[in-house]
Parts: C-alpha cells; structure tokens; sequence
C-alpha cells in the first residue's frame, strides 16, 4: 500500500513541480512505534506512527483488526496528514492498529487490551503531540479506556489526548456520524455540480458499519434509492429500493443484512460490480483492483473507506472517466468533527450543535470546491487535484521551519 503512494507522489511531482528533496520528505515517516502488547500472555503487534508533524500534532485513529500490518499503518498515517492538510485542520498524520480479531473477544478483555495499548505508547500520544480517535472497529467505549489508562500514566486530566469520546467525557455529539455526514456534503455537491437527476440515481452501499449505514440513511432519508448495501458476509440488493432502517434492525437482531429476507441477497463482489449511478465505498482497502476495475459500473464512486482503490485500478477508472471522490476528501468528515471535540477540550468551550453542524457543512463544501475547480484547470483526476493541495500546504509549512531550502511550487 505504501508503495502505491510513492508511485502517485512520483506522478503528483509532475503536476505541482515539486523535487526530490520534497518527495523524500513527505515518503518518510517522522515516527514508527511498534510494540508488543502482553495481556494475561497473550501477545498482540501494535503501531503508533507518526507520518508528518509540519501542521501540528498527529491525528488519526487506531483500529483493530486480524490484518493489521506496519504497511498499512503508514499508509493510513500518510493520508491523514494529507486529508488533514487539505481541509485545512492544524493537524499532522498518525494512525495506529493493534493486530487481533475483536469479534473474538469479550468487552473484558478488549478493555484490557485498550488500556495495555494506551500504556505502551503514553510518551508518544498527548493533546499536542498525537491524537488518537476510533477507526475500524473501534469506538467510543475504547477512547474512554485509553484516555483512562492515559490519564492514570500521566497524572492529571487530558481530554483531548483523544477524540471520539462519549459527551460525558468531552466528547461531541456530532462524531457518530460525522464521516457519513461529510461524505453526504460531498455527494450532494456532485449532484449539483455534474447537474445529475436526484430522482434517477441508483445507489449501493458497500460496508454497513458506522460510516456505511450512517451514508446509507442519510440517502434515504433525503430521497435517494439505495438498491443495494452489504456488510463482511454480503449484501442485498432490491432494483426499487431498500428501507435503510428496516435492514439495519434486521442486522442487529440476526447479525447480518444477508439474514434479513430483504432483498436478493448478493456478494461483495457483486457489489461492486452491479449497474448502478453511484457507489459508496464504506469497507476496507482495496476493493477495487486492476482485477475489476474494468468490470464496475457506476459512474460515480464516494471513498468513505480508506484506501478502497488501488493505484493500478485508480488509473483505469479515469481513463473510463468514471469520476471518484477520493478517501482524503469523501470521509474527511470524521476528522473535521474530531478536531471540533479537540479544540473543545483545549479551551474549555462547549460550541453550539447548529454552528458546529454549519461550520462542518462549510469546510466539507469549501474543500470539494477547491479539489473540483483545481482538477478542471489542471484536467487531472479528483484524487490527484486533492492530493497536489494538501501536499503544496505540508511542503509550505515545511518551507517556513526551515526544513526545506527550496520548494518550487506551482
């Protein structure tokens, strides 16, 4: 995955002029923090890396899962500070995983296993030095633990050490929905932009965790038909439309959408494929390869997901014109709402539920209309017009430290 971004960094140097000395910059990682996490002797791999700190501090999350691997934790660290740098939050790049399968686990030990990783990396993590927040299976409960087991590490009260806590604990009532709620901004900037006929587009959601279900109601909600929408063991699809509400019932009682006798009950990889307008991409990374890049329809593909596209089938969907909203900008939303909880916990402040709704509307609109209008001028794709932008502002900053004698930007 890491290599994928050196290959667009090398293709982005052509567009934005930008030399090697900036390249090996921003190719590097400033910190990997690899630890071996013992509970009740068991062990489990983690990482806390750090990718770029020329903004501010790291920010991203921390995720469990069985294929947690370094490579995926520095990539996942590398777009974060990008998504960061192109919404324009005073923020770096972090990310951290532990690798262990969490559905196999009870809340007793995942509590332990939160607060061995929380421990381990205290001297990295903190308000103005790294900022975790939930990731893939992750959420608020296990922020709790951390900041917990962090504060006890340290000796006084740190809220914003990490986001995506409960309101009791500092947190903020937009987070839930935050990705998806950005995304949606985005998607509906699409629709006025490409001038597409709302009434006419057919929708399906891949991934039905926080981020897909929540992308999924929010179109339903306002008038969208969602045909389609899968979790990790399928999907189903119904050609008149799915009721988002009534399927995510169905999936809490008996586990998963493809149990819910709603709809005809479809694969992953159908998914994908099915002749849609729109694609929402809410699962894991590399679901569209140069395998079946050629095989998908819809014309129109949202990131929510991190890195649900490879370099190689990137490529043949612009060459299709097949227009993708990428990761950095579609699910910036997340990180957007976390730096609202963050600033929150700094000053001490508590902000308005309608001003922080409007201020999030704002940046996600503000970001889309740069990206879009740069991709115009240049006539490059929308991945590449995101990634020129947040890169000319991390090399700015990097400029003014003194970091790098010369940078030629344009």
């Amino acid at each position: 995955m890491h290599e994928q971004n050196l290959i667009r960094l090398k293709k982005l140097s052509k567009i934005i002029n930008i030399g090697d000395d900036e390249l090996e910059l921003l190719a590097n990682h400033k910190r990997v923090s690899y630890q071996e996490l013992d509970v009740g002797g068991t062990i489990y791999p983690a990482w806390r890396i750090l990718h770029n700190e020329a903004l501010g501090p790291g920010k991203g999350g921390i995720r469990f899962h069985p294929q947690v691997s370094e490579d995926e934790v520095k990539s996942l660290s590398f777009w974060m500070s990008l998504k960061n740098s192109l919404v324009g939050l005073p923020y770096g790049g972090g990310k951290g995983g532990i690798k262990f399968n969490p559905k196999e686990m009870s809340d007793r030990e995942l509590e332990k296993i939160s607060r061995a990783y929380a421990r381990a990396f205290s001297d990295h993590l903190g308000q103005d030095k790294d900022i975790p927040a939930p990731d893939v299976y992750t959420n608020a409960q296990v922020m709790s633990w951390m900041l917990d087991e962090y504060e006890k590490q340290v000796g006084h009260h740190e809220p914003g050490m990490i986001t995506g806590k409960p309101l009791e604990l500092g947190g903020c009532s937009l987070r839930p929905t935050a990705t998806a709620d950005g995304g949606f901004i985005v998607f509906e900037q699409i629709v006025k932009d490409y001038n597409l006929d709302k009434s006419k587009l057919k929708i399906a959601v891949q991934g039905f965790g926080n981020a897909g279900y929540f992308a999924a109601k929010n179109l339903h909600d306002n008038g969208y038909k969602v045909v389609a929408v899968s979790d990790s063991r399928g999907g189903v699809f119904d050609e008149n439309g799915l009721d988002v509400e009534a399927l995510k019932l169905k999936k809490d009682e008996l586990g998963s959408v493809v149990n819910s006798k709603i709809g005809e009950v479809i694969s992953n990889k159908e998914i994908l494929e099915l002749d849609v307008d729109v694609l929402f991409l809410a699962a894991l990374e590399n679901q569209i390869t140069e395998k079946n890049a050629k095989s998908i329809k819809a014309q129109y593909i949202i990131e929510l997901a991190n890195g649900p596209i490879d370099e190689i089938a990137d490529e043949i969907l612009f060459d299709r014109s097949v227009v993708v909203v990428p990761d950095i900008l579609a699910n910036a939303g997340g990180v957007t709402v976390s730096y609202f909880e963050w600033a929150q916990n700094k000053t001490g402040q508590i902000l308005d539920r309608e001003y922080l709704s409007q201020k999030l509307f704002s940046i996600m609109v503000s970001a889309w209309k740069n990206v879009y209008e740069f991709s115009l001028e240049k006539k490059i794709s929308l991945r590449m017009s995101a990634y020129a932008i947040a890169v000319k502002r991390i090399i700015k900053a990097e400029k003014y430290r003194g970091n790098i004698k010369k940078a030629a930007l344009v």
